[in-house]
């Protein structure tokens, strides 16, 4: 099993016959299952034409009842990704991926409050997007370092994303799935959320969090760890170095009123029963030795 994706997945990418759509399109469908998954491409005017075999529409509605897909992937500049989310979820789909970066702030308080109540589940904006290892990749994760296994991947960071699995794979760990839910401050899923779906999956056997400074989702997902969780997790929090007020990595990585360090966090998680590591390169090493 796998958590949110998997090889039956049916996936539209809106933006497609942009360059960065065009690009991970074609990465996304040579991957797996890929072939199978990617069915459509969403971009107002140029419905009725083709790419690389895939149809274009004009409308997320279109696309999913020609083609049903539940899934969306995002490559819209950031002026209009936001409309591009919400154009997912008033059509219904279960799950849209947002990679774009830089969607500006107020665009996504609005985002969240018009998803308030409906179905859609938002991964990003401002992230890789998800893989089931050897099923389905969406998004631009490289999946060449990615193997079926027991180990689940949640983070806010994209490249300690890859770092985290590539070091899993040097111990000989697969994944079961990986998500980066992104680092901006108003985002879909949250570490919590992901955990849940985690815990619940049978396919995962221990769980890799990684997270950022800035805010409170790693302390609010170490709680619940502590009180439900039944399966091993290991910790890391990106941005041990950098000091207060500063930026690191993701528009939500800010520290403020001296709460959301780094070190704060890793706190919070160590006391909540996680298994934690101060330095990145020792993630793979701590959950093989937690297995």
């Amino acid at each position: 099993m796998s958590i949110l994706v998997d090889k039956d997945t049916k996936v539209m990418t809106q933006g497609m016959t942009g360059k960065t759509g065009m690009f991970h399109t074609v990465q996304c469908r040579n991957y797996a299952n890929g072939a199978n998954a990617f069915v459509a491409g969403v971009t107002p005017g140029k419905g009725g034409q083709s790419f690389e075999g895939i149809p274009v529409f004009d409308t997320v509605k279109e696309a999913k009842d020609e083609t049903g897909a539940s899934v969306s992937v995002i490559y819209v500049p950031p002026p209009f990704a936001a409309a591009a989310i919400l154009e997912g979820v008033d059509a219904g789909l279960d799950l849209v991926i947002c990679i774009t970066e830089g969607i500006p702030v107020h665009d996504m308080i609005d985002v969240r409050y018009r998803m308030m109540g409906k179905k859609t589940l938002l991964i990003g904006p401002n992230c890789p997007g998800i893989i089931t290892p050897d099923e389905i990749k969406i998004g631009i994760m490289p999946g060449h370092i990615h193997r079926k296994g027991g180990v689940g991947v949640v983070s806010r960071s994209g490249t300690l994303t890859y770092e985290a699995v590539w070091q899993l794979m040097e111990v000989g760990l697969g994944q079961s799935s990986c998500v980066g839910i992104g680092g901006d401050p108003v985002n879909g899923l949250k570490h919590i959320d992901v955990m849940k779906l985690f815990n619940d999956d049978p396919q995962t056997e221990a769980v890799v969090m990684v997270g950022e400074i800035g805010g409170s989702d790693e302390e609010n997902c170490a709680g619940w760890i502590r009180e439900n969780m039944r399966k091993p997790v290991v910790g890391f929090v990106a941005g041990l170095t950098a000091p207060p007020g500063k930026r690191m990595g993701h528009a939500g990585a800010i520290i403020s009123g001296g709460e959301g360090g780094a070190e704060d966090k890793l706190a919070v998680m160590e006391s909540c029963g996680i298994k934690v590591t101060r330095n990145p390169a020792e993630i793979g090493r701590l959950m093989k030795s937690v297995l």
